[in-house]
Formats: structure tokens, C-alpha cells, sequence
């Protein structure tokens, strides 16, 4: 079988949450299958192969065309063309018709031949359930794209929670049974060394042990705003605990500059950081570092964070929205994103209690073990 994929989501050199779904998916299934053929592509007018990873199996191939964004995506719009099964052909001098299959990991402009079997992945829906945490142009981005019409077009939807599925059904009315829940898995960083880097991260970052950590995309949608309500709360009520620093890393998203005023504008300001994107090799030693991690987030997907937050054995406060309960099940203290009084109390509660951060410490190590991506691509190929 020859099936081609679209690697568009992995030309940025920052890779976030679509990003790593990717990656990691992809990595898992051409471990396991050898036999066969994949095509990916990605077109870019600049020169980003450096961002994109090498995979040296036989059965792995690269197409890359160099149009500029712009003017590809407006063909695929207005146009439909070019196809992508048909640039897999001509480069490849393939006999027509013979690209099976075609997985997008995400939505992007895309065209295809009828007789190819389209899949798709949608990781969540927040641009329609939460415009608000978008921005105009991001807005008009998916209003040009048009999720409703690629999903009911897709022979295939894929979802990394049930959550997802249930908002795809009934946000876009597509018939339950052509969505399918692939659960992700946990990212191949060395997770197993955390403890030997700690010293390193907390010196290379000005650090001390005394820190609660969000980490993820710094926008709106992640409830900052809530997270430094809530942080001033401790402050002002004058709590022992409050010897804490909260540390706030990841990339500038939507409303980046309105989270910052507001921390500068905190009167424990002096006790809020922004570290900025973190590579991926140093998140294990800085959520192992953490005595708390928190993520109050209206909507998730699936949410990463906390699967990695897990992974590494710090104890957790997050939302009880959208997919998180299902990711960390009893793993973690639920509270409500809108309740900044909640989510002070989470914090409370969690970091003054020895035997509870105990009970959630091991309870998240074993829910972590639950998502791998073998698994994730084993479930993949059977969908394929």
C-alpha cells in the first residue's frame, strides 16, 4: 500500500502539541511497519528542511514542492489544485491511481484524487466552541479552511480523546462511526535521566526547587489570567505556603501581551516568570524540579502537559474541562477554571499535604504508562 502524509505541521522549528502528535505518531509507525510505502510531504517556498526530521527507512520517501504558501493554498482553495496524490505521482513516476491512502495529521488546504482514502486528524475544536481565545486572523484562517466541510468530506476522522469525538459529532454532525479515538502517547524524550539534569535546568534558568509550573502555549485559552488571580490569592491571604514562585513556560500565543501586563502589574509579580519556549530535552529535569504542576485550561484536546507532568512524578492541579478529566482520571486535583478561588485552593491543598501529593504522585505514574505511541500506531495502522 502507498500512502502519503502530509508533513506540513512539523516545518516549524518550535514544535508544540500538533507538532509532536506528528512526529511522535509518525516515529512509532515506521518502527513497526516495513512494508509499507510513505510518502510525505510539505511545501515551502523558504528553506525549512532543517526542521524537518530525517527518517532513513527504505520505505520512506520525501516530496517537496516550492511554491509559496500563499499562492498554493489559494489554488487548493479556489481551484482545487494541485492534488496532492497527483504531485506524489509525477514525482515519483508512480502508475496513476496508486497513492491508496492519504493521513493528515491536522488541517491544512488539501486536495485529493476521489479515489483516494482521506484521513484526518482533528485535535480539538476550541476555534468553534471558544473564539474568543483567537485572534481575527486565526479566525478567518478556519473560516477560509472550513473544518465542517474537510471533516464531512473525510472518509476517516481521528480524535485524541472521546471528548474530542462527542464535539466533532455534534459541533459538525458527522456520523459517529467514521470517528476514531487514537489516544497519544507519551513523547520519546529520555524521562529516565530527569533527576541528574535538575541542577543544571534550576542554574541554567536561575531556578530554585520552589516553583509550581504551567507549561504549554502562553494564551489566553490556558486560563492564564485566572492562574495569576489565583496566585495573588495566596499571596494576599499570606499563606506558609507561599514561599512558591510560578513559572510559566512555552510559546507567545493569542493574548501573550495582555498575560504579560498582567503579570507586571501583579503585586507578587516579583514571584512570576516567563521562561520562554523550553527545547524538549529540558522538560523532563523542569517538571521534576516543580513541586506542583498547573494547568487550568478552559479546553484541551487531550492536553500533553499533564501526561508529561505525570510521567515525571510531580503532583497535579488542573481543569476539569473538556478532556482532562479522561487524560488524568483520578490522577490529579480537578478544579473549576472559572473559579480562581478553586484553583487557589487546589494549590492549597495539594502543596500542604504530604500523603495527598504522595497518592497523586504514584496514581499519575501509572495512568502515564496507559498512552504509548506504539500503541497509538499500532490503533493507526488497523484505521489505515
Amino acid at each position: 500500500m502507498r500512502i502519503g502524509i502530509d508533513i506540513r505541521p512539523l516545518m516549524s522549528p518550535f514544535r508544540t502539541g500538533v507538532g509532536e502528535y506528528t512526529f511522535e505518531l509518525l516515529n512509532a509507525v515506521f518502527e513497526i511497519d516495513k512494508i509499507n510505502e510513505y510518502f510525505l510531504f510539505y511545501n515551502s517556498y523558504a528553506d525549512v528542511s532543517a526542521h524537518i526530521p530525517k527518517w532513513e527507512q527504505e520505505n520512506v520517501h520525501y516530496v517537496v514542492t516550492e511554491w509559496p504558501n500563499k499562492v498554493f493554498n489559494s489554488c487548493v482553495k479556489l481551484f482545487g489544485r494541485p492534488m496532492l496524490d497527483k504531485i506524489i505521482i509525477g514525482n515519483w513516476k508512480l502508475e496513476i491511481g496508486n497513492l491508496h491512502t492519504w493521513f493528515s495529521p491536522n488541517l491544512n488546504f488539501t486536495a485529493l484524487s476521489p479515489n483516494v482514502k482521506h484521513i484526518l486528524t482533528i485535535h480539538d475544536l476550541s476555534f468553534e466552541l471558544y473564539p474568543e481565545f483567537y485572534s481575527p486572523k486565526q479566525r478567518l484562517w478556519h473560516k477560509i479552511i472550513n473544518p465542517k466541510k474537510q471533516c464531512q468530506r473525510a472518509d476517516l476522522i481521528l480524535t485524541p480523546s472521546e471528548n474530542t469525538k462527542r464535539d466533532v459529532v455534534e459541533c459538525y454532525g458527522v456520523n459517529a462511526n467514521k470517528v476514531k479515538v487514537v489516544y497519544p502517547g507519551l513523547s520519546s524524550l529520555d524521562w529516565g535521566e530527569r533527576e541528574e539534569k535538575k541542577e543544571k535546568i534550576l542554574n541554567k534558568y536561575n531556578l530554585t526547587n520552589n516553583y509550581i509550573l504551567f507549561l504549554g502555549t502562553v494564551e489566553l485559552r490556558k486560563n492564564l489570567l485566572g492562574l495569576i488571580e489565583a496566585f495573588e490569592q495566596l499571596y494576599n491571604h499570606k499563606y506558609s505556603i507561599f514561599n512558591l514562585h510560578l513559572i510559566i513556560t512555552g510559546s507567545e500565543g493569542y493574548g501573550f501581551e495582555k498575560i504579560m501586563a498582567r503579570a507586571n502589574a501583579s503585586p507578587c509579580k516579583d514571584r512570576i516568570h516567563f521562561l520562554g519556549y523550553i527545547p524538549p530535552e529540558e522538560k523532563p529535569a523542569l517538571y521534576a524540579s516543580a513541586d506542583l504542576f498547573i494547568f487550568p485550561s478552559f479546553y484541551e484536546g487531550f492536553g500533553f502537559p499533564v501526561l508529561e507532568a505525570m510521567s515525571a512524578g510531580v503532583p497535579i492541579v488542573c481543569s476539569n474541562r473538556a478532556s482532562l478529566p479522561e487524560v488524568v482520571s483520578s490522577a490529579a486535583y480537578m478544579v473549576n477554571p472559572n473559579n480562581t478561588a478553586d484553583i487557589a485552593e487546589g494549590i492549597v491543598r495539594i502543596t500542604g499535604n504530604t500523603d495527598l501529593r504522595f497518592l497523586h504522585t504514584q496514581k499519575g505514574l501509572e495512568q502515564a504508562k496507559k498512552f504509548t505511541w506504539r500503541q497509538a500506531a499500532e490503533n493507526w495502522t488497523l484505521f489505515r
